[in-house]
């Protein structure tokens, strides 16, 4: 396990099961994926989110570092 696997397994097991239940089917689905073993399907509305992601970025928008920690601090991290 790499120690950035490591840092975030530590950090998940300070949070409420359900949201601890939540990463981890993530990181299941996420795995799956990698090892070519499932397909994730996504709806038109996540297409067009990532993309909507996407052209920002390459518009070089990117969230600030006050904009980064303030989502941090709202949820406790």
């Amino acid at each position: 396990m790499t120690k950035l696997l490591e840092d975030a397994v530590k950090v998940v097991r300070g949070l409420p099961a359900d949201t601890q239940d939540d990463i981890a089917r993530a990181m299941l689905a996420l795995a799956e994926v990698e090892a070519g073993e499932a397909a994730v399907t996504l709806s038109d509305t996540e297409r067009q989110a990532i993309a909507i992601s996407r052209q920002a970025a390459a518009n070089g928008e990117f969230a600030t570092d006050a904009q980064v920690a303030a989502v941090w601090a709202k949820h406790g991290l």
